[in-house]
């Protein structure tokens, strides 16, 4: 077990505290003494987005995100005015107490206020954060059910975009219907794709992160820690966009990643009015959606598939030209998002063959075309096969015959060998660690 976290301080001496953090299934926390300004500036994402010129565009004003979490402690000085009364699918409440810290950390790196120089800045820090609290005191969910309640009503309060900074191996058919049911409403849904320390026996995508329609985000490398010196990227241009450094080493990636961000070395807020040092693709999943909801504010009137194209139209390319199976379309840019010309889709283009450039990005209009006011057709997101452990079934499936025997058989075996999955992994379900 980790060290004890120090006691809560004052907002004048919590702003100058960093603490560290590292761990699996326990917390690492220790106390670095910083003057009052080293929080803001460890913040080593804000200039890797250029979050500060997206402010003088948009800052996320009137959108409400959904944080779908281990609560959010509203009381931080970082999140004072920020956080909504939400709801608490564990222990009862409005989602305003967080036993964990994970949630709080979440909220931060999306809202936390910009309105003087310390402390944790979001990138939205006009956007208002709606808690969800879904994960118990051991920062997991063993019920998909409640994410599936949580996404349901976080739709029905207000939420235009959800963050998910939670998943694990199996695939839930009532959260896939839950997220049907945001697209049906325009919303737009940003998940982690997981990490690879969290549970070594997974090695793909985690879920909802891989669910059609997702934006799945996988963690970039590149930021120093607080006590360390900067150091030269070999190579800057190429490994990983303003970050610098390329994919995180921690982080889960395969062919469902959409996006990426910065994933480590991140300050973030902790309860009691705290900082800590955190990583994980839990961390750069808030970082794609608060980009959503500073577009969503810029263009009110765009729908989510519109808003889902942008992100991913005007995203730094990253490794293999065009999207692949490590960076997705690359590295979200929020300054990019709100300003360059994207042309209009009817449908999510992640559920649907949108029209592409060579380049495997979406198309992008002359600028007499640009529609980028006007509300494209709400998603329509298209959900894997229901299956065990999130098996697809394959559309080639031999006629009725000879081989019905042998395709008995093989169904009864994959039975079985699902339900020991589905035994083995059913308290798998958790987020990434701090």
């Amino acid at each position: 077990m980790g060290a004890i976290a120090p006691a809560s301080l004052p907002r004048a001496a919590a702003r100058g505290l960093v603490t560290a953090v590292f761990a699996l299934l326990a917390c690492l926390v220790t106390a670095q003494p910083a003057a009052a300004d080293q929080t803001r500036s460890a913040q080593w994402q804000l200039n890797a987005l250029d979050a500060k010129d997206a402010w003088k565009v948009s800052t996320g004003s009137g959108v409400i995100i959904a944080v779908l979490d281990s609560g959010v402690d509203a009381t931080h000085p970082d999140l004072a005015g920020q956080v909504l009364p939400g709801l608490d699918l564990v222990d009862g409440g409005d989602g305003r107490v967080d036993p964990v810290g994970h949630g709080t950390t979440v909220a931060g790196l999306i809202a936390g206020r910009a309105d003087d120089n310390a402390g944790v800045a979001g990138i939205a820090p006009g956007a208002k954060i709606l808690p969800v609290r879904v994960l118990d005191k051991l920062n997991k969910y063993d019920d998909p059910a409640v994410i599936a309640t949580g996404i349901r009503w976080a739709v029905d309060h207000g939420a235009t975009v959800l963050n998910l900074s939670l998943g694990g191996a199996l695939r839930s058919d009532e959260i896939a219907e839950a997220l049907r049911y945001a697209a049906d409403n325009d919303v737009v849904v940003v998940a982690c794709t997981g990490n690879i320390a969290t549970d070594p026996s997974i090695h793909e995508v985690w879920y909802p992160a891989r669910e059609p329609g997702v934006v799945a985000v996988a963690g970039l490398s590149g930021g120093t820690p607080p006590s360390a010196k900067p150091t030269a990227s070999p190579n800057p241009s190429k490994a990983g966009g303003n970050g610098g450094g390329g994919l995180w080493a921690g982080s889960l990636t395969g062919p469902e990643t959409v996006l990426t961000a910065p994933a480590d070395n991140l300050t973030g807020a902790r309860p009691g009015g705290g900082y800590w040092q955190v990583q994980g693709t839990s961390f750069a999943a808030p970082l794609v959606a608060a980009t959503a909801s500073l577009i969503r504010a810029k263009y009110p009137r765009m729908s989510a598939a519109n808003v889902i194209n942008r992100l991913i139209g005007t995203a730094k390319d990253l490794g293999a030209q065009g999207r692949d199976d490590r960076y997705g379309f690359g590295e979200v840019d929020p300054l990019a998002a709100l300003r360059e010309p994207v042309a209009e889709v009817a449908a999510n283009p992640l559920t649907v063959a949108a029209p592409k450039t060579e380049s495997g990005k979406p198309a992008r209009p002359s600028a007499a075309a640009q529609k980028t006011e006007e509300g494209g057709a709400a998603p329509q997101p298209v959900s894997e096969t229901a299956g065990l452990a999130g098996a697809r079934q394959s559309p080639d499936a031999e006629p009725v015959g000879s081989s019905v025997t042998v395709g008995l058989v093989a169904t009864l075996l994959i039975l079985i060998l699902g339900a020991a999955g589905v035994l083995a992994r059913h308290r798998t379900r958790r987020d990434d660690r701090f």
